[in-house]
């Protein structure tokens, strides 16, 4: 066997299979893949043109452009967010890999509200690090408790992702309060995966983030969601300068540089305007949310583009496979938890889908 043991300890991505299949099947009811249904603002692609037509199209420096790095510091600044330097990385993917490359030593714990992201737990696992989860059901708030009983002396890194793939929950300022406060008295970085920024519905009052509550915290955020750039690869992530001019380094000798032309792109797109899209998508949200909530236990989320409702039975496995059937793509919760109670759907999509699938789920119920 010519493989390593790293990579044996993988398995694939159940989104993923979920996406491979819908895209096999004729006529799907796809409600399964986190990827905004818009194309990128035309604004932001013609600039996009604009700079491969000018010829920025070499590698460009490994911590990305230096006007982009300025600005998205001044930007994230503007909203409170403690930082001293910023990198530009291969989406907030590449980002966290290099993030936690960095900071991560063997053994280290790794700590990560459930349900969660199952990027994290891999991206932990590769090197060598432990993936230690906190329960957030049924609420999918943060409980004093659950969090310090999740904490130990081999504890280094608390995982925050808000709004949150897969609940679409918004932490409130108690909740980010309350671990800015346990990673201060344990001298703890914290990582905030703040990618689904925009994507908050309730906009009245003022924002908490949690890079704006303790200085030793990593803040990734990207275009992908916001600006429906997923296929050009760009986030970013700031923080304190020592991590992130290890990252710069590290990027060197694993990503090089990042996409050339989409960094000059999203000079423009940080200042688009992304009000009407989110929106829409929270009238999506209703739509959604109010078309099934009479048949199941469900969550409304404040934020991102995701429902997680309890499955009939609780087992999401074989409600997913009665859905498959039926043409209705979905995916297990079980992928996104040590639960299985639950399912993922993604209200990332043409309203007529929408509404099939609701059709689809009560049926199904």
């Amino acid at each position: 066997m010519w493989l390593s043991e790293r990579v044996q300890n993988l398995r694939p991505s159940g989104v993923r299979k979920i996406f491979d299949l819908a895209r096999s099947v004729r006529d799907p009811v796809d409600l399964s893949l986190g990827e905004p249904d818009f194309d990128i603002p035309e604004v932001i692609r013609e600039e996009g043109i604009r700079w491969i037509r000018k010829g920025f199209n070499k590698y460009t420096p490994s911590g990305g452009i230096p006007e982009l790095r300025g600005k998205i510091l001044r930007h994230l600044r503007d909203r409170g967010i403690i930082c001293d330097d910023v990198i530009v990385t291969a989406g907030v993917t590449g980002g966290l890999l290099l993030a936690l490359m960095v900071t991560l030593n063997p053994g280290d714990e790794i700590v990560i509200p459930d349900p969660y992201f199952v990027l994290y737990e891999y991206q932990t696992l590769l090197l060598g690090g432990k993936p230690v989860f906190f329960d957030t059901y049924p609420d999918f708030t943060i409980r004093e408790a659950d969090l310090k009983g999740a904490l130990s002396d081999k504890t280094r890194i608390i995982l925050i992702n808000s709004p949150n793939n897969p609940t679409g929950a918004v932490y409130s300022k108690e909740d980010l309060d309350l671990v800015a406060r346990l990673a201060r008295k344990k001298n703890l970085l914290l990582f905030s995966d703040d990618v689904y920024d925009h994507f908050v519905f309730d906009r009245t009052g003022q924002r908490t983030y949690l890079g704006g509550l303790y200085e030793n915290t990593v803040t990734f955020g990207g275009f992908s969601k916001n600006c429906g750039m997923t296929g050009w690869r760009l986030g970013f992530a700031a923080g304190p300068k020592a991590i992130i001019d290890s990252m710069v380094t590290m990027q060197q000798y694993v990503f090089s540089s990042v996409n050339s032309v989409a960094q000059k792109a999203a000079l423009l797109a940080l200042d688009y305007d992304t009000t009407a899209l989110i929106d829409e998508f929270m009238r999506k949200r209703d739509l959604i949310y109010d078309g099934i909530k009479d048949r199941f236990r469900v969550v409304r989320p404040g934020g991102a583009f995701y429902l997680f409702p309890e499955a009939p039975g609780e087992d999401g496995d074989a409600f997913v496979e009665r859905a498959l059937e039926k043409k209705l793509f979905i995916i297990p919760g079980s992928v996104f938890s040590r639960r299985k109670s639950h399912m993922h759907i993604s209200f990332a999509a043409a309203e007529d889908a929408i509404r099939k699938g609701i059709e689809l789920l009560n049926t199904l119920a």
